[in-house]
């Protein structure tokens, strides 16, 4: 079995429980409103913001030669992928300046600290787990989850939506190189740090949505 069929199975259990969030399925399948929707957006960008530190630090600590190339390469993709969520606020009618100087929520602040505390302390495989997570869930419900939301808000076009769209449609060929890359870690202690770490992430990720869905008392439909 190559490995990232193992990671895939050995985190299902983590997976399920993520996209089964009331929040998660109720904004792909209805959409969600304005305010849910720029809450969001505050969140993401409050994390992806420190994608390309994080990167950088996972780059600096490792002595694979691999995977140090790979990180590289993502820090690219990344960086600057900040901007486009606060043009998406602006867009939105929200206060990207309050946003860029604001705090973000206790759920996106353990993520972000937790990420730096398992890349220094516990090893730079661990961002593996975190690009796993969310560049797979991106791939899974960014574009469904923008469809909704426009129907939603009755909005049309690019305008607003471009995280959510480029991640939808990026992240696809982000996640093939991903694939490429976990087949390629030999060493056990590795890939059982990956496999680890995205079980932490998925849980870590999830919380962001659910205190989200505190926020703004979403209704799960489901039976």
């Amino acid at each position: 079995m190559l490995f990232y069929d193992r990671l895939i199975a050995e985190t299902e259990r983590e997976r399920i429980g993520f996209v089964s969030i009331p929040l998660i399925s109720e904004a792909v399948r209805s959409g969600a409103s304005r305010e849910l929707y720029l809450d969001f957006l505050a969140q993401a960008y409050h994390h992806v913001k420190h994608t390309f530190p994080l990167l950088a630090l996972a780059a600096a600590r490792t002595k694979d030669e691999a995977y140090q190339d790979a990180l590289f390469e993502y820090m690219e993709e990344e960086r600057g992928h900040e901007k486009w969520i606060l043009n998406d606020i602006a867009a939105m009618g929200g206060d990207a300046d309050a946003v860029r100087n604001g705090v973000p929520g206790i759920a996106c602040q353990v993520m972000v600290g937790y990420t730096y505390y398992a890349i220094e302390w516990i090893s730079p495989y661990a961002m593996l787990g975190s690009v796993h997570v969310l560049e797979g869930m991106s791939t899974l419900l960014a574009d469904k989850a923008a469809d909704a939301i426009q129907r939603s808000l009755g909005a049309s076009g690019k305008e607003g939506f471009s995280y959510l769209r480029s991640h939808g449609a990026l992240d696809i060929e982000h996640v093939a190189f991903f694939k490429t890359l976990v087949n390629g870690l030999a060493c056990p202690r590795a890939q059982q740090i990956v496999i680890d770490a995205s079980k932490v992430f998925y849980r870590l990720y999830g919380d962001i949505y659910r205190e989200l869905q505190m926020r703004h008392a979403v209704i799960s439909h489901a039976a």
